[in-house]
């Protein structure tokens, strides 16, 4: 068994099974034990072509094995980078990992990814996702291998290299017209969630706001005591009604912004929502005894827990169906109704723009530009006419 030097490590190759087997001379742990190195192949050319690359990885301080895939990279970033995340945030990555990064380009070993292979990783499905969801998978391949690389498993991390490419076209968001919206609003009065619908319509909270809506935030104005006081102890005999929009279901209960937190008054339609909404839920707690889950939730299940977006999204689409205007829309489409309603209806942009948590109008004019009509007037009021209802708020 002759002896070699790989760099400047002493090393053999030796005949081994149906092949060879070649060891690296490492030197002593601790303990006094012998290290070694070994790789196998079934030449002796093969063996040392590993060893060599056992080498300049160990040179390098590279301690990945040479089994180790860009499958185990996005699994460790899974389970390890994305610690005190919101759940969500992990359900969706952990969704899109499974379904477009493992899958597709999981087999490769991670020392022998090249920018070409994540090039033509991304390039096969530019057919398939739209642009965002592109970055979306390039992303956690580009955070998996980040991770790998601060624990030494890898020297560099090609997928910063590759630019994500353009996705297909998603499809734009749209607004309800009025007489869509009346029909929508009509179809929701037989649904669980005809609150819900009515109050995005209406005040056009995000989908993310209205299902972390809790009751405490539901306020009466009270003309004695000359202050806003949560419906659970003022009861909804009262003239004039708001919601505390200061919370949300992203990581740490925040909105998305500091100035999405904002204080909108009520229209009649929704204050009548939500009063049928308040009696039924205190029917539905009585029967769910200590099955039920106080959240102090607004908009929940049956026992209390909170709605799933998911849920939400299936069962707008029967309402919206049931409207006759089928079944291609989504509940953030109600905010874009609220934006297009207000705007026909001679609200200005500054208006819009605080009554939807903006900082400014540049936002609400690039989202909502299709759904924009600049002109005047203001929030419930102007619903409360549009509906059909008399009062000023």
């Amino acid at each position: 068994m002759a002896k070699i030097m790989i760099g400047k490590y002493e090393g053999s190759i030796y005949p081994e099974g149906n092949g060879y087997t070649g060891a690296l001379e490492l030197g002593f742990d601790p303990n006094g034990k012998r290290k070694r190195l070994k790789r196998k192949g079934r030449t002796k050319t093969e063996v040392r072509d590993k060893l060599k690359e056992a080498a300049k990885d160990l040179e390098s301080g590279i301690k990945s094995s040479a089994t180790y895939t860009v499958a185990d990279a996005v699994e460790d970033w899974l389970a390890k980078g994305l610690k005190g995340r919101d759940a969500n945030t992990v359900t969706t990555n952990r969704g899109l990992a499974d379904k477009h990064v493992i899958p597709l380009i999981g087999k490769t070993k991670i020392k022998d990814l090249r920018a070409d292979d994540v090039d033509e990783w991304l390039d096969g499905l530019t057919g398939n996702l739209s642009t965002r969801s592109l970055q979306a998978v390039h992303s956690i391949l580009k955070r998996a291998i980040r991770q790998a690389q601060a624990r030494d498993r890898v020297v560099r991390n090609v997928a910063e290299l590759v630019t994500t490419p353009k996705g297909r076209a998603g499809r734009p968001s749209k607004a309800l017209t009025l007489e869509q919206a009346t029909a929508v609003l009509k179809a929701a009065r037989s649904s669980r969630l005809h609150a819900y619908v009515v109050l995005s319509l209406m005040i056009g909270i995000r989908t993310e706001e209205a299902r972390a809506l809790q009751w405490q935030h539901v306020v009466a104005w009270e003309e004695e005591g000359d202050a806003w006081r949560p419906v659970g102890t003022a009861g909804f005999d009262h003239e004039r009604f708001a919601v505390y929009v200061w919370r949300s279901v992203r990581a740490h209960g925040d909105t998305k912004t500091k100035t999405s937190r904002r204080t909108l008054e009520l229209p009649d339609d929704a204050v009548d929502a939500l009063r049928r909404l308040h009696v039924r839920q205190a029917s539905e707690r009585l029967k769910a005894g200590l099955v039920w889950q106080d959240g102090d939730l607004v908009f929940c299940t049956r026992t209390g827990r909170a709605l799933s977006p998911a849920n939400v999204r299936r069962e707008f689409r029967r309402i919206t169906q049931v409207a006759g205007i089928g079944e291609n829309w989504t509940p953030r489409e109600l905010r874009h109704s609220f934006v297009s309603i207000m705007s026909d209806s001679g609200v200005r942009i500054e208006t819009i723009a605080d009554l939807v948590g903006h900082a400014g109008t540049a936002v609400t004019e690039k989202v909502y530009r299709h759904q924009l009509r600049p002109v005047i007037n203001e929030g419930a009021a102007t619903m409360n006419t549009v509906f059909g209802r008399g009062r000023s708020a």
